[in-house]
């Protein structure tokens, strides 16, 4: 097909003064509105007018520019129906071969802080979707562009075949502006779903969870295979969310990723974030196997490797700081699947690609705090569970001694960094720790006593000290017989949500071994 007329209109004008001079180069006549035609007339672009095309002037502030029959009767037309083409000499109105059209940024403005619904109305295109979807109709005629990001491709393809787009293209461009109207209109939905009561529990409710949930998704990756290779695996990003997480990752060496992979990366990155001191972290199947904090990530990469030094193996490895080559020491002779860090210093890198051929690394961004009220997605047998992400941090005042011994400063601090690593161990999840060190992991057990004494043969198993650790459990202990088990390996301060019918008992039993205890009232199941 080859393009004669194009219609060019759009709110993002980035890029748009190029392909029109292109596109004029290549003897197409160029229709336009407003300030786009504005634009293109300024940079020597001969362009004509839609109300000059139209015999009707914009009105309405700009809300009426292109609905009009000579627009959509030159878009609509079938080229191969002899009466339309009849109808369109009988009423002057010229074929329309491309529409190259942006719509107007609702999404991005009803992302701002304080944005108002009057704004955010008027920021609902009407003439944009509209000439969209008549082209992308007609796509056996008319060739449809929604996004700057298509230019170059269009242009290269329209210049090598001397001014036509083949069946294909025009056909994958309609797919891709379909897609386009769909989320834009599945944004103005959800926007307008919660947009009632403003400011109001229901109101924001609304907002995360729709009576209809709608989002579009492209395809960053496809992996080797799912969590077994007789199964088929993708990684997806939400198109219009924040690019927060592993959509901001970067791989600068290793193979090509798997699914197990990335649910294991996405889990050591979650429990990074938890920390703003140097930090490394260690985790297998999910599940939290070595964590530490020191002066630099160095140190806490020996410490956090020493948490576990038999599981660390095939784990995914992070670090909160620069990576550099007191960390790569740190691991020499150890394969790790992943190692991710915000940036690397040249020569670690250059010595992880010399001796960890097989390791997938990582640049990702470890910016904090995460989105507020960011939701979290699960499939389930026949559908999806959708809740917020669980980032809940301590405050002083959130804890309660509820022992007769009030925990040291030491024992508190310590308490804090344990009780952040169990947010993350599958439930039932007990973690014993030092200030700087886990220490023990006793996790995706069925019940509490079972994870404490997996904590404790773990930790003694490797030939950590318990004795002088505190213990984070992720709920409440619903009978003394898992506190026991830390007390008499030597715990000495424990954390935990409390809200047991049986409260009363464990406590006492934590004054009898003289441990310290406290309660923070928030609850952290991970299943």
């Amino acid at each position: 097909m080859r393009v004669r007329r194009a219609l060019v209109s759009v709110h993002d004008k980035t890029g748009i003064v190029e392909l029109a001079q292109a596109l004029s180069a290549l003897g197409v006549e160029i229709l336009s509105t407003g300030g786009t035609a504005k634009l293109l007339r300024e940079a020597g672009v001969r362009v004509v007018d839609v109300s000059d095309a139209t015999g009707f002037p914009e009105m309405l502030d700009g809300r009426v520019k292109t609905l009009h029959p000579k627009i959509h009767g030159g878009i609509l037309a079938r080229r191969d129906i002899p009466e339309h083409l009849a109808a369109l000499a009988k009423h002057g109105i010229a074929p329309i071969d491309l529409v190259v059209v942006a719509l107007y940024p609702f999404e991005q403005t009803v992302a701002r802080p304080g944005v108002t619904q009057a704004e955010a109305i008027e920021q609902i295109d009407v003439g944009g979707p509209t000439m969209i979807r008549a082209a992308a109709k007609n796509h056996a005629s008319v060739a449809v562009v929604t996004a700057k990001s298509q230019y170059g491709a269009v242009l290269d393809e329209l210049r090598s075949s001397g001014g036509s787009l083949s069946d294909a293209t025009r056909f994958r461009l309609a797919q891709e502006a379909f897609r386009r109207t769909a989320q834009y209109d599945a944004a103005i939905a959800s926007y307008l779903s919660g947009s009632g009561a403003s400011g109001s529990d229901a109101t924001a409710r609304n907002e995360l969870f729709p009576a209809a949930l709608r989002f579009e998704a492209e395809r960053a990756l496809s992996l080797r295979y799912g969590e077994n290779p007789h199964q088929e695996a993708a990684f997806y990003r939400q198109i219009g969310a924040p690019p927060v997480g592993l959509a901001t990752m970067k791989q600068l060496h290793g193979p090509e990723l798997g699914y197990n992979n990335l649910l294991d990366f996405s889990a050591a990155l979650a429990l990074l974030l938890e920390f703003d001191e140097p930090a490394a972290v260690v985790v297998k199947h999910t599940n939290p196997c070595g964590a530490a904090r020191a002066a630099t990530v160095g140190a806490a990469m020996a410490l956090a490797k020493a948490s576990d030094p038999v599981s660390i193996y095939g784990g995914i490895v992070g670090v909160n700081r620069t990576l550099d080559a007191a960390v790569v020491q740190a691991l020499a002779g150890v394969f790790v699947e992943i190692l991710f860090a915000p940036s690397f210093a040249p020569d670690a890198l250059e010595e992880i690609k010399r001796t960890k051929k097989k390791c997938r690394v990582f640049e990702i961004s470890g910016d904090r705090p995460l989105p507020a009220r960011l939701p979290e997605y699960r499939g389930v047998l026949g559908g999806l569970l959708v809740q917020t992400t669980d980032l809940v941090d301590l405050e002083p005042a959130d804890l309660k001694t509820v022992s007769k011994r009030a925990p040291t400063a030491a024992e508190l601090d310590a308490l804090r960094f344990a009780w952040r690593v169990g947010k993350h161990a599958k439930s039932n999840a007990i973690v014993l720790a030092t200030r700087e060190q886990v220490i023990g992991v006793g996790a995706g057990q069925m019940n509490r006593v079972d994870s404490a004494r997996l904590a404790v043969m773990r930790a003694r198993e490797i030939g950590l000290e318990t004795t002088g650790t505190v213990c984070a459990s992720d709920a409440f202990f619903p009978f003394r017989d898992g506190l026991d088990v830390v007390a008499r390996a030597g715990a000495t301060a424990v954390i935990q949500p409390g809200g047991s019918l049986r409260d009363e008992e464990v406590i006492a039993a934590a004054d009898e071994h003289g441990l310290a205890m406290v309660f923070t009232g928030v609850r952290h199941f991970r299943h």
